[in-house]
């Protein structure tokens, strides 16, 4: 089964590490609009920063 995440938006909680970063990477490199849950605005700033052009932070 595949899924085109190409111009969707997904909420990824626990963003900042394990799974949930891995999860919010995989759906930017395959063009979804990604928002980013997390309870450290640290770790949130180095994976939306890391995304680079992927990426938005608000």
């Amino acid at each position: 089964m595949t899924y085109d995440s190409n111009g969707k938006t997904a909420i990824v909680t626990g963003a900042s590490r394990g799974i949930g970063a891995a999860i919010a990477r995989t759906l930017a490199e395959d063009g979804a609009r990604i928002i980013l849950v997390t309870r450290s605005e640290e770790r949130l700033r180095a994976l939306a920063n890391s995304l680079l052009d992927e990426a938005a932070f608000v």
